[in-house]
């Protein structure tokens, strides 16, 4: 079940992050966050009217996704850059994939125009992912993180959405 994420989703929201951190490169950073840096980043997306959404299966989070600015200026106020992860126990089935769906309709409904994912380059399950929900490859940046001893290359997709029909500068 998708469902917009709860307090009381935190601690699994933060189990998964964590595990993400400690054992993969999908997040460029070296240290566990706590449960308080995990309260402050979710008042701070509903403060901000970013989703955060989980996948549950029998009350157990499966993964969770989001999204928030691409870049702090107001020129990119239309480009939205998303994160989904997984739990390790449900990867390669099926989770990432509702988890990125839901969170296409939801940019899609708050007008914005552009999707980004940033992907670690060496991650091809992800990228396939991606590229079968439309994404393209917009560029790779090289060297842009250093983890677990090894230079890491940065590939950003996007996905090209309806945005406003009136885009405003203000």
């Amino acid at each position: 079940m998708l469902r917009k994420a709860k307090e009381s989703h935190l601690p699994e929201i933060l189990d998964i992050y964590n595990d993400a951190i400690m054992n993969t490169t999908a997040v460029y950073t070296y240290k566990p966050q706590t449960l308080e840096n995990r309260m402050r980043w979710f008042h701070d997306k509903q403060e901000s009217g970013f989703p955060v959404i989980v996948l549950e299966d029998g009350g157990q989070a499966m993964g969770f996704a989001t999204y928030g600015p691409f870049r702090p200026w107001p020129a990119y106020k239309y480009t939205a850059e998303h994160s989904v992860y997984v739990h390790k126990d449900y990867r390669r089935r099926g989770a990432g994939k509702l988890l990125i769906q839901e969170i296409i309709k939801l940019a899609e409904a708050n007008g914005y125009a552009t999707l980004i994912a940033g992907i670690d380059a060496a991650n091809e399950g992800s990228i396939v992912l991606h590229e079968k929900l439309g994404f393209t490859h917009s560029g790779t940046i090289r060297k842009a993180g250093y983890k677990f001893g090894n230079w890491l290359d940065l590939a950003f997709y996007q996905l090209d959405l309806t945005g406003p029909q009136q885009p405003t500068e203000d």
